[in-house]
C-alpha cells in the first residue's frame, strides 16, 4: 500500500509503497478513507519535532474497518471509525483520576506498528501514520462513528475538532457572556472560534497574521477580527472596554504568542495554550507581572478530553446541525498534494487541507 514517508530529517515527504503487518489480537486494519493536514505533521518536518526516521506521516483521519483480530469487541468489519492519536490504557494514574488525556501509556509505542520499507521497519506518526491507504493499530486506537457522517467531517473530529472544542468546554469553561481572543487561525484555531460562539462568548476576537483568515474567523463565529501586530493587546482592549479579553487561546504553539495572548488578558483572565511548541522556545514573563495580574496560563492537551465519550457526542452534534465543519475545510486534495498543503500552512493560507482517499 502507499503512505506518505519522510526518510530523513529535513527531506521532502515522498510517497512510498509500504507493508503493513498482519492484523494481530486486540487488533483492527483500517481502510483510510480521509485525513486531515494537521501542524502537528508539519513540525515533524520542520524542526519543530525531531521524531525517528523513515517516519509515516498523518494522525487526524477516519475510515473503514477492514478487518478485526481476535478478541476484538469495539468495532467489526465495515465499522465506520475515527482514529484517536492518544487513546488511553484506562489503568494509569492519570486514567484512573478522570484525566485520560495526560495517559502515562497512551503513546509508550506510538512511533512503532510493525511497517516496513524496504523490508526495514518503518516509525509512524502518533501511532497511526495515517497518511497512508491503510493502517493497522490496536482497537481502542479507534471510535465508532455514524455510518452518515462524512469521512472528512469524522477524521477532523479526531484531532482539530476535539481539540479546539475541548479547549473551551474542558479546559477554559468558557461560559456565557464572557469574551475571548484567539490567537492562530487554524483548524484549531477556527474550532476554538466556533466553540466559543457555541458556549455563549458575547465577544470572539480572531487574531492571525493574515487577512485572508478574516472571511473563514467571520464563518466560525468571530465578531471581530485582528491582524496580529505589536499592538495586539491595545486593539483587544478596545474592543473589551479597556480591560482585556477573559479568556485567550493560543493555537500557534511558539513563545512569542504565548506572551500575546498573556498581554491581551484582563487581570484575573485566563490563557490556554492550544499550540505545540518546540523545547527549545523559552516563555518569559516577569515575576511581578505573573502576581500582579493574577491571570492563569495552562496547557490544554487533547482539548482535556474523553474522545471515546466525546467524539461521538461531536458526530451526533454535527449531524443535527449543531455544529458545524464546512468552514474548516478550504482544501480537498490527494496523498501527493500534501507537500503542497503543508506549504500553504507555512505561508498561513487557509484552514484544513484534506486528504480523500
Amino acid at each position: 500500500m502507499r503512505g506518505l514517508v519522510v526518510r530523513d530529517n529535513g527531506a521532502a515527504p515522498t510517497i512510498e509503497e509500504l507493508r503493513l503487518p498482519e492484523v494481530g489480537p486486540g487488533q483492527v486494519r483500517v481502510r483510510i478513507k480521509a485525513a486531515g493536514v494537521c501542524h502537528s505533521d508539519l513540525s515533524m518536518i520542520n524542526g519543530t519535532l525531531s521524531p525517528p526516521h523513515p517516519l509515516v506521516l498523518g494522525h487526524e483521519a477516519a475510515g473503514e474497518v477492514v478487518e478485526a483480530g481476535a478478541g476484538v469487541t469495539r468495532v467489526r468489519t465495515g465499522t465506520h471509525v475515527a482514529l484517536n492519536w492518544a487513546p488511553p490504557c484506562r489503568a494509569c494514574w492519570f486514567c484512573t483520576h478522570d484525566e485520560p488525556w495526560l495517559c502515562a501509556a497512551a503513546n509508550v509505542a506510538a512511533l512503532e506498528n510493525g511497517i516496513t520499507l524496504d523490508g526495514d521497519p518503518v516509525h509512524v506518526t502518533l501511532g497511526l501514520g495515517a497518511f497512508a491507504e491503510q493502517v493497522v493499530v490496536p482497537e481502542k486506537a479507534v471510535i465508532a462513528v455514524p455510518d452518515e457522517l462524512a469521512w472528512e467531517s469524522a477524521a477532523l473530529l479526531g484531532c482539530a475538532v476535539l481539540t479546539g472544542t475541548g479547549a473551551v468546554r474542558n479546559t477554559a469553561r468558557v461560559s456565557a457572556g464572557s469574551s475571548v481572543v484567539v490567537i492562530g487561525l487554524g483548524g484549531v484555531g477556527l474550532s476554538v472560534v466556533a466553540a466559543a460562539r457555541a458556549a455563549g462568548a458575547a465577544t470572539v476576537i480572531a487574531v492571525d497574521v493574515s487577512t485572508a483568515k478574516k472571511a473563514l474567523a467571520e464563518a466560525a463565529g468571530a465578531t471581530d477580527f485582528v491582524v496580529s501586530s505589536e499592538n495586539l493587546s491595545k486593539d483587544v482592549r478596545a474592543l473589551t472596554s479597556r480591560l482585556g479579553a477573559d479568556h485567550a487561546f493560543e493555537c500557534v504553539g511558539r513563545a512569542a504568542t504565548i506572551r500575546a495572548a498573556w498581554r491581551t488578558t484582563r487581570r484575573g483572565g485566563q490563557v490556554t495554550v492550544v499550540g505545540m511548541g518546540g523545547a527549545d522556545d523559552m516563555v518569559e514573563l516577569s515575576a511581578l507581572d505573573i502576581f500582579n495580574s493574577a491571570r492563569t496560563l495552562r496547557a490544554s492537551v487533547y482539548g482535556s478530553a474523553d474522545p471515546d465519550r466525546e467524539v461521538p457526542e461531536l458526530a451526533q452534534d454535527v449531524l443535527s446541525g449543531a455544529l458545524h465543519l464546512d468552514h474548516l475545510i478550504t482544501d480537498r486534495i490527494t496523498l501527493a498534494d500534501v507537500p503542497a498543503a503543508f506549504d500553504r500552512m507555512s505561508r498561513g493560507e487557509g484552514a484544513r487541507s484534506v486528504v480523500i482517499f
